[in-house]
């Protein structure tokens, strides 16, 4: 049998399939369908089994990331979208935080919210921090909210009442209500979706989950429906943004919880490539055709957030929109291969504007008429135009040549080469920045790590990234180009619960964080279920915690046994002394702490553990060097001659030295002077930069 794994990125579609016997893998990368992406799958699907001379009841196992919950958010395409709140409470969204991004910004652009202030809606319930009804529901004013929803085309609803986390029992006889009403509407509640303290982030967050949950059910029972009349397995599996992964069901009900989906996966491909090369502090970059996102992995496992931001500015905390959802810690801008150049106040500016897969760059002869970073590298010689996506595209050299000319090298007083060359450089400076923020501006310092480059084009823009950093080593994965669908073989079924419920870490309050986490561990086991897992489950307790008064959580791990509360308490106390030293750099022993949010994650061993990666075999018997083009380096003010590789025809030991250029089916990577290339013996290829660079 074969596993399939697919992710449907701005600009292609990658697929991976990997034969569960001899654990061989096959790449294919296919232009994303806009505005049919599950036809496009589909038909990816078809080609590659074609390929493989492989039929459809060969297929174990599909698995999925997709970015279509993520682009609905940036693009603002979801559906229409009605809130229902608790009165007095209408205003939440647009209020948001008295925080400020940018403080001095006298005209500060705030996150705009998912839905307008007249599709805001308010009920007459109230229930206090502790869950006490205060007011009870009155179904009048939920009468009035549907009636006022239908009347304006309201397609789905958020219920986002105060304090639903302690209570849910308002809220659920609201989605009652309204199902009774109008069961053509779609509804997602607080507690439910983010069970959480945070007015503000729960309530965007279920927002959030609503406005693009139509969207995604309706995509995913497409492809369901395209895989269905190809006798395809349709109960394949998606990537959450947490790095787990779910049934179809599940992501339909929580789409927030899919947002980062397929760079989540590659990041987990980059923890296992650390792995084999023993290698426990990865910082990854993922440079496809829209964007380039940029993670971390510390000691081995890729490093889980309690939220993050969606659409959010210059890399600033509050300038986006907030998702309080378990997330691999990600940072992605609008830079990658497809990311449009063009002038302003003399400047040339990459991005965040893309030509996605069409029209797409120039050079790939569709219509593009914008010239992109690929046309740029390929000006610069760093692309084979003859063997792009593996020989499927031939690339239009003297089309990229003409557009830089015209949009930028003109208007600038340039040469062509010189254009190219500056929006190879902008590209590799908005990148810089934004790996800054994931390492040095989170504590890690890059010189300690290795950079785990993958995408299509990340390979060739990692070695600049890596001298501007002091990174000294760069590892190119087997696959790079398909990185995040490689990364989907290695996820594991993960299930997180979580709840608000603040505390005092006092010996008489273990039994009641004792019976938080048991209900915590019946909900997991519920989802687990639904998986089909229920052997062989990773449990984990974590809680979210704090000195008192303070307004924000450190998450720690808490272990020890509840039956003796006074040794649970010290052990959770030192847990979070520990984590609070690293994160702070000192204790304060005298101070109370408290635990706010309690989480349980289950997780469910993946197939990835079922036996170890084969040895890496070349897949070509012919020369590893095939020849050599000229390519441009700035250091010589010019082209020079560089050695061409053929990535399939080295063999674990060969080292060359740069300039050289490593060629593969779906990826190139670019050696400068000064560093070497070496293959290891797990097949990656080992970039050394140079010290003295």
């Amino acid at each position: 049998m074969i596993t399939i794994g697919f992710d449907i990125g701005g600009t292609f579609t990658d697929i991976v399939v990997e034969d569960e016997a001899s654990r061989k893998m096959t790449f294919l990368k296919v232009p994303t369908s806009t505005g049919r992406p599950a036809e496009g799958v589909a038909s990816g699907l078809d080609q590659v089994l074609e390929r493989l001379g492989r039929s459809a009841g060969d297929v174990g196992g599909l698995l999925h990331a997709t970015t279509i919950a993520t682009n609905a958010i940036l693009e603002r395409k979801g559906s229409l979208t009605g809130l229902i709140t608790t009165a007095g409470f209408r205003d939440i969204l647009l209020i948001g935080r008295q925080k400020r991004y940018n403080t001095y910004d006298l005209y500060l652009d705030k996150p705009e919210p998912l839905t307008r202030r007249r599709h805001i809606a308010e009920v007459v319930e109230r229930v206090s921090y502790e869950g006490e009804v205060l007011t009870p529901l009155d179904l009048d004013s939920v009468d009035r909210c549907v009636a006022a929803f239908l009347a304006s085309g309201i397609e789905t609803v958020a219920v986002a009442l105060l304090h639903a986390y302690a209570n849910p029992a308002h809220e659920r006889a609201v989605r009652d209500r309204i199902l009774e009403i109008a069961p053509q509407l779609s509804v997602s509640l607080s507690s439910d979706v983010s069970a959480k303290i945070r007015e503000y982030e729960r309530t965007s967050t279920t927002v959030a989950n609503a406005y693009v949950k139509p969207i995604v059910a309706d995509y995913i029972g497409a492809l369901q429906r395209a895989l269905a009349s190809r006798t395809l397995p349709t109960d394949m599996h998606i990537m959450q943004s947490n790095g787990g992964l779910v049934t179809p069901e599940l992501a339909s009900e929580f789409p927030v919880r899919i947002v980062e989906s397929g760079p989540a996966a590659g990041v987990l491909m980059a923890a296992r490539v650390g792995l084999d090369e023993g290698v426990r502090h990865v910082l990854t970059f993922d440079m496809g055709g829209t964007t380039a996102k940029l993670g971390a992995v510390d000691d081995g496992e890729p490093v889980i957030a309690p939220g993050f931001e969606v659409d959010a500015r210059h890399f600033r905390k509050f300038s986006g929109l907030p998702l309080n959802i378990q997330a691999i810690e990600l940072l992605e801008i609008g830079s990658g291969g497809g990311s449009i150049a063009s002038t302003e106040a003399g400047l040339i500016r990459v991005g965040p504007k893309s030509a996605g897969a069409y029209p797409g760059p120039i050079c790939y002869q569709r219509g593009g008429e914008k010239p992109t970073v690929t046309d740029a590298n390929l000006v610069l010689g760093y692309l084979n135009p003859a063997r792009f996506n593996a020989g499927a595209m031939v690339l239009d050299v003297a089309g990229a040549r003409a557009g830089i000319d015209r949009e930028i090298a003109a208007p600038l007083g340039l040469s062509v080469e010189e254009a190219a060359w500056g929006i190879h450089a902008v590209a590799n400076s908005n990148m810089e920045t934004a790996m800054r923020v994931i390492s040095v501006e989170r504590g890690r310092d890059p010189r300690l790590h290795v950079l785990v480059a993958f995408g299509g084009a990340g390979p060739l823009h990692a070695a600049r990234l890596a001298r501007a950093l002091r990174i000294p080593k760069v590892i190119v994965p087997i696959g790079a180009g398909v990185g995040s669908a490689i990364g989907l073989l290695n996820a594991d079924h993960r299930v997180d619960t979580s709840l608000t419920r603040i505390l005092a870490l006092s010996p008489e309050n273990v039994p009641q964080v004792e019976a938080i986490f048991a209900q915590l561990e019946a909900d997991a086991r519920t989802e687990l279920a639904r998986l089909g897992e229920t052997e062989g489950v990773r449990w984990r307790r974590q809680a979210y915690m704090r000195h008192v008064g303070q307004g924000f959580e450190i998450k720690v791990d808490l272990q020890g046994d509840a039956a003796d509360p006074a040794a649970y308490v010290t052990a959770a106390r030192a847990a979070f002394q520990a984590v609070y030293q690293q994160v702070y750099g000192y204790i304060d022993d005298e101070a109370q702490i408290e635990g706010v949010d309690w989480l349980v994650t289950a997780t469910a061993p993946s197939r990835a553990e079922a036996g170890d990666a084969t040895a890496y075999v070349p897949a070509s018997s012919g020369p590893a060097v095939t020849g050599a083009r000229p390519i441009y380096l700035p250091e010589a003010a010019g082209f020079v001659e560089a050695k061409v590789i053929d990535r399939y025809a080295m063999v674990p030991g060969d080292r060359f030295a740069g300039p050289a250029v490593v060629e593969e089916g779906e990826s190139t990577t670019v050696v400068l002077p000064g560093d070497s290339v070496a293959l290891s013996p797990s097949g990656h290829l080992v970039v050394t930069i140079d010290k003295r660079s």
